[in-house]
This record gives C-alpha cells, sequence and structure tokens, in this order.
C-alpha cells in the first residue's frame, strides 16, 4: 500500500518559489528539474508549470478564479503562527486570512503562496477541543 504522498505543484519561476518556502521555514531540495519542500515528512514539489502539464496530462488550472486545494501546516503554537505571517510577508507572500481564533480551540491564519496556491497554518489546542 501507499507509503508516502507527495504533492505536485506547478510554479511560474521555480527558483523564486524555491527561495520563497525556503525563506517562510521548509526544507528545500532542488530534485531533477523540480524542487522538492519539506517539513516533518510532508513532501510539496514544484515544477516548472509547462513540465507539470506534461505528467499531469491537464492545463494547470487559473487559480485566480477558484481554489483547487487548501494546503494546511500544524504549528506548535500560535506564536508559531504568528511567525509564519511575518515571514510569508516579507518573503512576497499574501495573506488572506489574518491569524485569529475559531471555536475556541483553532488558532490560525491564511496565505497565498508567489504562484496562487492557497496555504493556512493551524495550532489545535486539544485540551479546548470539544
Amino acid at each position: 500500500m501507499a507509503t508516502e504522498l507527495w504533492m505536485n505543484l506547478p510554479v511560474k519561476d521555480l527558483e523564486k518559489s524555491k527561495a520563497f518556502f525556503h525563506d517562510i521555514g521548509f526544507s528545500v531540495q532542488s530534485i531533477g528539474d523540480g524542487v522538492q519542500v519539506a517539513v516533518e515528512g510532508s513532501k510539496v514539489m514544484l515544477f516548472p508549470a509547462a513540465r507539470f502539464e506534461t505528467f499531469a496530462h491537464h492545463q494547470v488550472a487559473d487559480l485566480r478564479n477558484g481554489t483547487e486545494v487548501l494546503f494546511s501546516i500544524g504549528a506548535e503554537s500560535r506564536e508559531e503562527v504568528d511567525e509564519l505571517v511575518d515571514k510569508v510577508e516579507r518573503a512576497g507572500g499574501t495573506i488572506f486570512a489574518k491569524p485569529g481564533l475559531t471555536d475556541g480551540w483553532l488558532y490560525g491564519m491564511g496565505f497565498i503562496d508567489l504562484d496562487g496556491h492557497r496555504w493556512n497554518a493551524l495550532h489545535m489546542d486539544m485540551e479546548k477541543m470539544p
């Protein structure tokens, strides 16, 4: 059965995307004609859009008109969520949801990377979870 899950994303400028993810705290490694960004065993592979289309057998979606997926990153604390806001903004990303508390136990924020992919960071206070 499956042993790992990798997400593949098309990017417009591989070097700029590589720098962005490095600057916000991901481990970054060049692999073949792409880049692997990783955090705690999860891997996201970044490929130039034209290369991505060759193995996806489909055109890249226009992310200005919709969102296909929301990637979530677990955070150890509220402070870590807040720190990510600053890192994302300094690296050129866009915050679409400022840090805030939901349902009394879920603290998170949302951002858009350089290519329009949506991400969020979440700290879950399991002691307060209903």
